[in-house]
């Protein structure tokens, strides 16, 4: 028989309840357009509850099995600036995972300036806002930049994506780590890793990249996803930056890239904790979080090194498999069983890396 995992075991009821599946049947609608997704697995009447990126209740419908406009069962879905999660409700229990819709927000104007790294000499660029928002409107010297902006056009939505909710699992050398994304705040970073995750791009790839501790002693980030190995590999694109407020924290991932904001990929890093990576808010896309393996990213961040300076491991562990998973169903007023993986309390000092 087989044996589930601490986290498995949890979830368990969600899934084996989980009969009810909303699905899209358009993947993208004109902003006037019909947001048609077919909901399917339900003998007799049930709900669908819209809700916002907290689990918060914006609205509840009744529905039938079948084609169903959620526009016209939700009109105030049309006026949705962040990524909303629709949840069937049968009998009072939340069934199945929660159907996503994305806004087809553009970007506002990125703003940048050219800034010194912790080291006191290194140059990078440094973004400081997006549109005709400041990232910290207490900088006097950023003020004086921004008088300079000029004034951001309006971003009116371009329309919808309709997705269903994924989670992405890595199968590693070190154990298994499960990724909740996070498309309310950066869903096209999100929808990137979900779909390289799905066709395979990220299987036999190793973590080429441990910085076990900053300048100060902090756990900082593993890194990964490159097909060469080398840190300099990616997809064959660029994945521009999106204006994600998720703080940087123990087992949240994020877009690695090099200095141009707009040069991440394929290769993503798993934060060690938020004391080392609190500095890049910001500065670079945090789409998700962990909320399974924790044990396997302290493992996979203990790796000897071969290279201090570069955070090259001795023997990288590997991504045998990435594959994704339906995500579990959302309560309203608390959304996933499960949460962000933290830290364990008692942790040996690592050795003071080469932070960037």
């Amino acid at each position: 028989m087989p044996v589930l995992t601490p986290l498995l075991a949890a979830l368990a009821p969600h899934f084996m309840l989980a009969a009810a599946d909303l699905a899209p049947k358009t993947t993208f609608a004109k902003p006037d357009g019909a947001l048609v997704a077919t909901l399917s697995g339900v003998d007799g009447p049930c709900e669908l509850v819209l809700l916002d990126r907290d689990a918060n209740e914006l609205a509840r419908a009744a529905a039938e099995a079948g084609d169903i406009d959620l526009a016209v069962l939700f009109p105030a879905i049309r006026g949705a600036e962040r990524a909303v999660r629709v949840q069937p409700i049968v009998d009072g229990t939340p069934q199945g995972s929660p159907l996503v819709v994305v806004p087809l927000m553009p970007r506002p104007a990125i703003r940048t300036t050219t800034d010194l790294r912790p080291d006191g000499v290194t140059r990078f660029t440094r973004v400081i806002g997006w549109g005709d928002a400041l990232l910290d409107p207490s900088n006097e010297a950023h003020r004086k930049l921004a008088v300079e902006w000029p004034k951001a056009d309006p971003t009116p939505a371009s329309g919808f994506r309709l997705e269903r909710d994924l989670d992405v699992v890595f199968e590693t050398t070190a154990g298994t780590i499960r990724f909740a994304m996070r498309p309310d705040e950066a869903p096209n970073s999100a929808r990137n890793f979900v779909e390289l995750a799905a066709r395979g791009f990220y299987d036999g790839t190793i973590v080429h990249r441990i910085v076990p501790a900053d300048r100060n002693g902090k756990p900082f980030v593993i890194q990964g996803g490159d097909p060469t190995g080398t840190g300099d590999g990616g997809p064959g694109y660029d994945l521009p930056l999106e204006p994600s407020k998720l703080p940087h924290d123990f087992g949240v991932v994020s877009m690695a890239r090099s200095d141009w904001p707009d040069s991440a990929g394929s290769q993503w890093f798993v934060c060690l904790s938020r004391e080392a990576t609190a500095r890049l808010d910001g500065q670079y896309c945090a789409f998700g979080h962990a909320v399974e393996g924790a044990e396997a990213i302290l493992k996979i961040a203990d790796g000897e090194l071969a290279d201090p300076a570069t955070g090259r491991p001795k023997n990288p562990e590997t991504v045998t498999r990435a594959f994704t998973v339906p995500a579990p169903a959302w309560t309203p007023g608390k959304g996933r069983p499960d949460a962000r993986v933290e830290r364990p309390a008692a942790q040996p000092a690592a050795p003071v890396g080469a932070d960037r």
